[in-house]
């Protein structure tokens, strides 16, 4: 099975993929004149404007319910992996695809906008909603609708339940049984409260966990702030392959580099459009820029602090190849990836035992719950599209028991294969949802260009797609 699954994962996971989505990003970057960069204040500024209404979430609790799934186990474990496997380029690598991938964060998350939907009470959207509407073709939206259930409902979750058990096993030897029947109770109570609970879970949880982690790794830094010059000289030598160590990683650096921002900020894989479709805002483009901004957070932010913990503290070690490639480095013998960051942590506080491992089982613990969370939303909001106006109860308890089940199977299942399994269903949304978009370039860019000529206006932009030409939008015309 296991054989099955690996030649499976290479075809998907193959160089079309890795360096099509860096293009990608690169063209959506180069078409919408570097968004990411340009309107920057605008994204900021949007993040707290906006306010929710019955059917809608506000701005930031899109955007809160964005980040639970962007910020998760590809941040500590997935981070820590493309050290272990790609050496400390990957790092450079992840920064590259978060600064592009923030230009198709913004595309998928304003398509997401303008095709967006009230279904039985709520706002849905998502790439299944804008392939349908913006090709005409509905047979693609189900592909999409179907490979999103299967992946964020089964194949990726058990990842981030994984990654809670071992962290939790490792730093209080609590059974992983145990944390999955724990995790399966918690879980449960909020996923049965709606989509409202999950929004109000996201938006406590996050923000706060988010700064914690990222405050103990600028005390580290801090701690060890001579060293910066040399971190920084390590990770963009090996990321161009001219480190004497890491030198015959270059084609692995930019692979797992890749890989692993793709996991963790999930551009151009469509989840983020999900939440960005919930949000209460004037005009499609207000969110699109919302959620580019949110790849920053994610990646810039929150992956870098556990990149700079684990090679401040030089807790880490590099193999070629995820399987028996020859060591490179052996800093710490014996170590599995997913433990490096706790490492760290230990290591730097030294003179507190037992800070570390307990420090970053809590944060995975938060980080990864609240990806499930998301998980569940996105899968929801998939049966949602399938069933249509249609009693949707049936489908959305299915989905439930399948992610209950599924997370409590993570947590007794082996860390290598679980991130098999969850990168096969990362990248089956990936070459979805990328063929979608690129057929879908021009709505969103009509979009953006429209956004922009009324701030120059000096109006509040709001939105009406008749006169842009955008057919399929009803939802910004049904009053009007």
């Amino acid at each position: 099975m296991e054989s099955v699954l690996k030649t499976i994962y290479s075809i998907i996971w193959g160089p079309a993929l890795i360096y099509g989505i860096l293009l990608v990003g690169i063209i959506y970057t180069v078409l919408t004149r570097f968004v990411q960069v340009r309107l920057i204040k605008d994204s900021v500024k949007l993040m707290f404007a906006g306010e929710k209404s019955a059917s809608g979430v506000s701005s930031f609790e899109a955007l809160s319910m964005a980040l639970s799934g962007r910020v998760g186990t590809g941040n500590i474990i997935g981070t820590a992996s493309a050290i272990a496997f790609g050496g400390p380029g990957a790092i450079f690598w992840m920064w590259v695809t978060a600064f592009i991938g923030a230009a198709t964060a913004f595309i998928e998350s304003t398509l997401a906008q303008v095709y967006k939907e009230e279904s039985q009470g709520v706002y849905r959207g998502g790439p299944a909603y804008y392939i349908e509407k913006g090709t005409g073709q509905r047979w693609f939206g189900l592909i999409f609708a179907f490979t999103a259930i299967m992946a964020t409902a089964f194949l990726m979750t058990g990842v981030q339940a994984n990654a809670i058990s071992s962290a939790t096993q490792n730093a209080f030897g609590i059974a992983p049984w145990v944390t999955g029947l724990a995790l399966v109770i918690i879980l449960g109570f909020i996923i049965f409260g709606g989509v409202r609970r999950i929004a109000r879970a996201a938006t406590l949880i996050v923000p706060f966990m988010a700064v914690v982690y990222i405050a103990v790794a600028l005390i580290i830094i801090a701690m060890h702030i001579t060293e910066v010059p040399a971190v920084f000289s390590l990770i963009i030598s090996s990321a161009f392959g001219v480190n004497s160590v890491f030198g015959g990683l270059l084609g692995s650096a930019i692979a797992w580099g890749v890989k692993r921002a793709i996991f963790s900020n999930e551009a151009g894989q469509g989840n983020g459009a999900h939440p960005a479709a919930a949000a209460e805002v004037s005009h499609p483009a207000k969110q699109g820029l919302v959620q580019s901004f949110s790849v920053y957070i994610d990646t810039i932010l929150v992956c870098s602090a556990t990149a700079f913990m684990i090679l401040f503290m030089g807790t880490y070690n590099v193999q070629e190849g995820s399987d028996t490639g020859a060591i490179v480095v052996e800093n710490i013998p014996n170590q599995s990836y997913t433990e490096y960051t706790q490492v760290a942590v230990d290591t730097a506080f030294s003179g507190l035992q037992g800070f570390g491992s307990a420090f970053v089982a809590i944060a995975l613990f938060f980080f990864a719950f609240t990806t499930i969370m998301s998980y569940y939303y996105i899968s929801e909001t998939n049966v949602a599209y399938i069933m249509g106006e249609r009693d949707q109860r049936f489908g959305t308890w299915v989905v439930k028991i399948i992610v209950l089940a599924a997370t409590f199977l993570g947590t007794v299942r082996t860390a290598d294969m679980a991130w098999l399994i969850g990168d096969i269903g990362l990248g089956l949304m990936v070459w979805v949802n990328v063929i979608g978009m690129l057929i879908l370039t021009k709505p969103a860019l009509i979009v953006l260009k429209d956004y922009e000529r009324q701030k120059k206006e000096g109006k509040d932009p709001s939105f009406d797609p008749r006169p842009l030409g955008i057919k399929e939008a009803d939802f910004w015309t049904k009053d009007k």
